[in-house]
């Protein structure tokens, strides 16, 4: 595996662009050689098109600077410079969806942070810890598309890579309910306090489209592959709802849970401490050394304070307790552009890379 892979992000210039252009930098298996996005930013160098909206607290990376951007929708140019691409474009989901299915026809492999193809049957939704088995519809998906290298996998919802990990680690006591209440970051919403200065002291309790995503892409995640699809879990159900917090970074989740096997405290903590998935194995770049982080003080996980864990890899826990309603509660924490949204692609593509399915053109 020493030579690079080229590749290129696609919706460059948007909050999610910016992020995988800094965990590119310098990366050991790929080489950024194109950066693409709207038309209105075509034939612009990156910083002419992102001008005064470079959103994130570590300055623009020196080789992306001067890079010129392409048209997004020009899929055989940026095809034919590219192995494969990351695409964190801001448009219509039936508009996504058409462009990420043209670019893998086109035989260029798609690593997806859009919701668009989240719930397409045979498009595997990857928490690499946690489901990397799914990776294996991939040959069903070609088959369909009739392409020989060409696919999409994408990263699921960012919010609930605060809960899943820890519900995960959990399964072999079958949880049968789970009640979670989402409190997510402004950069979840592309947005800085800076553009978005109502958030300043406020909560706004509703997000759209994000509680069924928190519902149901779980399921996807816990699901199994039968007759060339991904069929979902059956259980455990869960309800949620999400609210908007005044918090630059970090989704934060409270989590109350029942299981059909209920384990004890200590059970809990063991299981959450020993887990770990293909990622930590293989040592791939981005994977944290240690993916569930539990917290003893009573005022731990906090976003300020505990969301750069591992680089921002890590999930964190804490105040794990037993429930007067339901068996355990707990709170859980992720950061929601690097584990949630960029990073977990990134780490999808070092993972579709090292077990082979990502490879140079021909």
């Amino acid at each position: 595996m020493s030579e690079k892979l080229r590749v290129g992000v696609v919706g460059a210039t948007g909050m999610v662009g910016q992020r995988f252009l800094t965990l590119l930098d310098n990366h050991p298996y790929f080489d950024v050689t194109v950066l693409a996005a709207s038309p209105r930013s075509a034939g612009k160098t990156y910083t002419e098109a992102v001008g005064e909206r470079w959103k994130l607290d570590i300055p623009m990376p020196e080789y992306a600077k001067n890079m010129v951007v392409m048209d997004a929708s020009d899929v055989e140019a940026v095809s034919a410079k590219v192995d494969f691409i990351f695409c964190a474009v801001d448009m219509k989901k039936d508009e996504i969806k058409a462009l990420e299915e043209a670019y893998a026809k086109a035989e260029t492999p798609v690593v997806s942070n859009n919701s668009a193809h989240r719930h397409t049957p045979d498009v595997p939704m990857v928490v690499p810890e946690i489901n990397d088995e799914h990776l294996a519809i991939i040959e069903s998906q070609k088959a369909r598309l009739g392409t020989k290298r060409g696919f999409i996998a994408v990263k699921p919802n960012c919010s609930i890579q605060s809960y899943v990990p820890m519900l995960s680690a959990l399964m072999q006591y079958k949880p049968t309910r789970v009640v979670v209440s989402t409190y997510q970051a402004i950069s979840g919403a592309g947005k800085t306090f800076n553009e978005w200065p109502e958030m300043i002291d406020n909560i706004i309790p509703y997000i759209g489209g994000e509680e069924e995503k928190s519902e149901q892409e779980p399921l996807k995640i816990w699901g199994t592959i039968e007759n060339g699809e991904i069929v979902k879990a059956n259980s455990p159900l869960i309800t949620c709802q999400c609210v908007r917090v005044p918090v630059t970074n970090g989704h934060t989740a409270t989590v109350f849970v029942d299981f059909e096997n209920k384990p004890t405290k200590e059970e809990i903590l063991k299981a959450w401490a020993e887990y770990e998935g293909k990622p930590q194995t293989l040592k791939l770049p981005h994977a944290p050394e240690k993916f569930i982080t539990y917290f003893e003080e009573d005022n731990r996980p906090q976003a300020h304070t505990d969301r750069e864990i591992y680089g921002g890899m890590g999930v964190t826990c804490g105040r794990l307790r037993e429930d007067t309603m339901f068996d355990y509660k707990f709170v859980g924490l992720s950061h929601n552009t690097l584990r949630g949204a960029a990073g977990g692609a990134v780490l999808i593509g070092e993972l579709l890379y090292a077990e082979g399915y990502l490879t140079k053109k021909n």
